[in-house]
């Protein structure tokens, strides 16, 4: 059998990995090298002149960032991929690297707080102009894409509101005009969604989640064609500098080991919480996309294998209900970030979500009584017991 035909599960572990060529070791060894010799001054010339292929300077390139980029093309159906020290130097590469002054980006309505402070930036220092939009029908997508734009940026599910977007009907509608679709597959993982299968063209990760697993590392990664990919590292990862350390790689391919298996953990542990909340009388609103009730279910049944790991909810009463809640929770940590073993909750408006005007936030969804709650890898009924004590007292 061919590697290109083995199961994900298969892929996250052998994928992009040949022993034979590093030893025969094993796991990957981590090239914890900042510089590589060259063997005669020709040989260096060569490499630098791009003729000769090798290594020469781990930010540009190192041998276990390359298995972990290798690896993750393979798993999200792309052509090459690249690994970043964050998932907002990813972010900050493809955005600033695919548009120019004067263009404009579509996006989703809700996106990540310090992505909206990255869109800010580059409208009031390069120009670069941005909508935000449901891209919930043709009509409302075509209606808003201007001559300029030459970027949609999608977050499905977005965060922390858990709406989705139709990947596919977007990605038909960009080709069309030759515009570049790009997506934020954090939340889901390329386990759960793989919107290049989709039409997308560029897929970013925070590997600090669930590529990562354990909450040890702080990394972004980027997927997708190998022209676009090799021009984002000869440009805006080569001469800006984000780029992973090889330990941070490392760390990475031992999380994608058990990717597949702590996905369907997160999954199943997720919806019996979801299920728990929906018939609690305290909680207002849950928003999880296996919910059957979810406004975009069809959507979901579409394009995820599964519900994913996250949801968000809103308890009956005020923000000092919330507040109450959260505090006596005694299990789950208060802590932002998601996709660990441990399960973590947040207050979207106060913490990710802070730096976003107020009247941005009500419009995206996040009020002052929504919670985003990371459900973890402990047993299920651990997890809900914190829960339920924690509501008794508000």
């Amino acid at each position: 059998m061919k590697e290109k035909d083995y199961q994900f599960a298969t892929k996250a572990i052998h994928g992009g990995y040949d022993p034979s060529n590093h030893q025969n070791s094993l796991t990957p060894p981590i090239y914890q090298t900042s510089t590589f010799t060259f063997p005669t001054l020709e040989h260096g010339a060569r490499r630098f002149a791009g003729v000769e292929e090798g290594y020469i300077y781990s930010r540009l390139a190192n041998p276990t960032v390359t298995v972990l980029e290798e690896k993750m093309a393979q798993l999200e159906g792309g052509e090459a991929a690249l690994a970043f020290s964050s998932g907002m130097a990813a972010v900050s590469a493809v955005l600033i690297g695919i548009t120019k002054a004067n263009e404009h980006i579509l996006c989703s309505r809700g996106v990540y707080g310090c992505t909206y402070g990255l869109l800010q930036l580059l409208k009031e220092k390069y120009h670069i102009d941005h909508t935000f939009s449901n891209l919930s029908s043709e009509e409302e997508i075509t209606s808003q894409i201007k001559e300029t734009t030459t970027c949609i940026y999608i977050e499905t599910p977005i965060n922390p509101t858990m709406s989705l977007i139709d990947l596919e009907k977007v990605a038909a509608i960009a080709k069309q005009r030759n515009i570049k679709v790009v997506v934020d597959n954090t939340f889901l993982t390329p386990y759960l969604q793989k919107p290049i299968k989709l039409g997308c063209d560029l897929v970013i990760h925070s590997g600090t989640k669930y590529i990562g697993g354990h909450g040890d590392v702080i990394a972004g990664i980027v997927v997708g064609d190998k022209e676009t990919i090799q021009y984002l590292k000869k440009t805006t990862q080569k001469d800006i500098g984000g780029v992973i350390s090889p330990f941070d790689a490392w760390l990475l391919i031992r999380g994608l080991k058990t990717l597949a298996v702590r996905m369907d953990r997160h999954c199943e542990n997720a919806e019996k919480i979801a299920m728990k909340l929906i018939k609690h009388p305290k909680i207002k609103t849950v928003y999880y996309p296996k919910d059957p009730d979810h406004p975009h279910y069809d959507i979901m049944k579409k394009q995820m294998k599964n519900g994913g790991g996250l949801l968000s909810f809103e308890v009956k009463g005020t923000f000092d209900d919330a507040v109450t809640f959260v505090n006596h929770l005694k299990l789950i940590p208060i802590a932002v970030s998601l996709g660990d073993a441990e399960s973590l909750i947040q207050h979207p408006a106060s913490m990710t979500h802070a730096v976003v005007p107020k009247h941005r936030r009500i419009e995206m969804g996040i009020s002052d009584i929504l919670l985003r709650l990371s459900v973890g890898l402990e047993a299920w009924e651990d997890i809900w017991e914190d829960i339920r004590l924690a509501l008794e007292v508000i």
